[in-house]
């Protein structure tokens, strides 16, 4: 499978993950929820480190995971947070900033340039994404073109989601950096179970209960855990095959997948419309991968 295929995949069981966390487990605590997509999916990405160990890296490699841990670990709590207490209509859609703040970074830190039609093409991921909030620009009166922005002020959802986008924007990057010092398939696995493991112990210390959702996993923790498991494997894979801008920006596709799954389980509203945004944003990852 190419990259394009791998991120596509990538963005369809992120997508379906959120939907069976929104499902299953909107009575959980921040803490649970966290064991659950971090610490359970890590338990079940150990086999594959089991069988193909990964040498040892230099120090240059600590140094990119070193930044990136602490901010993995905010991202996922925020993110979390999000779904789980606001429509994923609502939320998911701030996640296509991404590409973005990515394109900046990746050249700031790797070097990373994109053409200018993979441009046009992150560029039509974003303006998507913006669409899918206009039902915010609606309710106004006056009508205003910067209500679904503002909307980040009165959303708490939103404007949890406007910050894990900010901070994947600078993790994807050094995630790339760090994967220059391991193989794609080893490190996905190496950079989740290692983000995992402090993720178990930072939360088994500061709420111990939270450990019963790895010490009595339902079906449910599973299957969000082995969703989480094949999104981290592919995110990876296709991460080492091209730009980071240009493999993130096809990721946020599972925005369009999840509107998809909220209007199918939630009776989330306005499908025609946030249909049509996410075509601009599928055009652009035409652009992208053309």
């Amino acid at each position: 499978m190419d990259w394009l295929g791998l991120a596509l995949t990538c963005a369809l069981t992120l997508a379906l993950a959120d939907t069976a966390t929104k499902r299953w487990l909107a009575g959980y605590t921040a803490a649970e929820l966290v064991m659950v997509r971090f610490g359970l999916t890590a338990v079940l990405l150990l086999p594959m480190l089991a069988v193909a160990p990964p040498a040892l890296p230099p120090k240059a490699f600590w140094l990119w995971m070193g930044v990136a841990l602490p901010l993995e670990v905010l991202a996922e709590v925020l993110y979390v947070l999000a779904i789980r207490d606001s429509p994923l209509s609502l939320t998911l859609p701030y996640l296509a900033f991404t590409p973005v703040l990515v394109t900046l970074s990746g050249y700031l830190l790797l070097g990373e340039t994109v053409s200018a039609q993979g441009f046009a093409g992150i560029v039509l991921v974003v303006i998507g994404a913006y669409m899918l909030n206009l039902e915010h620009a609606r309710l106004m009166r006056p009508r205003t073109w910067f209500e679904p922005l503002a909307a980040i002020v009165r959303e708490r959802g939103s404007r949890f989601m406007l910050g894990v986008a900010v901070i994947y924007g600078v993790t994807s990057v050094l995630g790339k950096g760090a994967m220059q010092y391991m193989p794609g398939v080893g490190f996905g696995a190496f950079y989740f179970v290692f983000v995992g493991a402090t993720t178990l112990l930072v939360f088994a210390l500061w709420q111990p209960a939270s450990l019963h959702t790895l010490l009595r996993p339902r079906p449910a923790h599973l299957l969000v855990a082995g969703l989480m498991g094949v999104m981290v494997v592919t995110h990876f894979l296709a991460l080492a095959l091209t730009e980071t801008a240009y493999m993130i920006s096809v990721k946020r596709v599972s925005i369009l997948f999840g509107i998809l799954l909220g209007a199918l389980f939630f009776a989330e509203r306005h499908l025609a419309r946030n249909l049509a945004a996410g075509t601009l944003m599928v055009g652009g990852v035409a652009l992208i991968a053309l």
